[in-house]
């Protein structure tokens, strides 16, 4: 009897998740493989991640898709980055852009396995790449990236995670 009652107060135990660490609706963020730290918006509407990116050409490279850019930010140096493309995402336009009845556009963009660092989190994430450089922030993280650095995001909060230390 005593080793039933054991094995159901085992049962009865709660599993208990990690708590999420929680972000600002702004923090900077480290992209170690470009060498660049830039300030990101934490924005739970959106899917993927958006880079700002200007010049992009897709390639192949010993028969696998390849891109090849210059970040389009303000403090860009013209560098010319490569990077190999994991696939390719289908965007639709935001509804508000689109006269009523029209079906959205889909805009194709590459998509590449990016270092991101939050914080001293650092995770491997896809990153799609556009311009950006009309937004104020050049990064974008959406919620597939936020749960992979387990994140909460609050609103009223900026820049919680400090500089990137990873």
């Amino acid at each position: 009897m005593k080793s039933l009652l054991a094995l159901l107060s085992l049962v009865a135990l709660p599993v208990m998740a990690a708590d999420p660490t929680l972000y600002g609706r702004y923090e900077n963020i480290a992209l170690p493989e470009l060498g660049q730290t830039l300030k990101a918006k934490m924005d739970t509407g959106a899917y993927t991640a958006s880079l700002s990116a200007k010049d992009i050409e897709r390639f192949t490279r010993d028969g696998e898709d390849w891109v090849r850019f210059r970040l389009a930010t303000k403090d860009s140096d013209g560098k010319v980055y490569e990077h190999k493309v994991s696939r390719i995402s289908k965007i639709k336009g935001r509804a508000d852009e689109e006269d009523e009845g029209d079906v959205p556009e889909l805009s194709k963009r590459p998509v590449v396995d990016l270092e991101l660092c939050l914080g001293d989190v650092k995770r491997s994430v896809e990153v799609n790449l556009v311009d950006r450089s009309n937004f104020n922030y050049p990064l974008l993280i959406g919620a597939k990236a936020l749960r992979e650095f387990k994140a909460a995001v609050n609103p009223a909060k900026r820049f919680t995670a400090g500089k990137p230390d990873c």
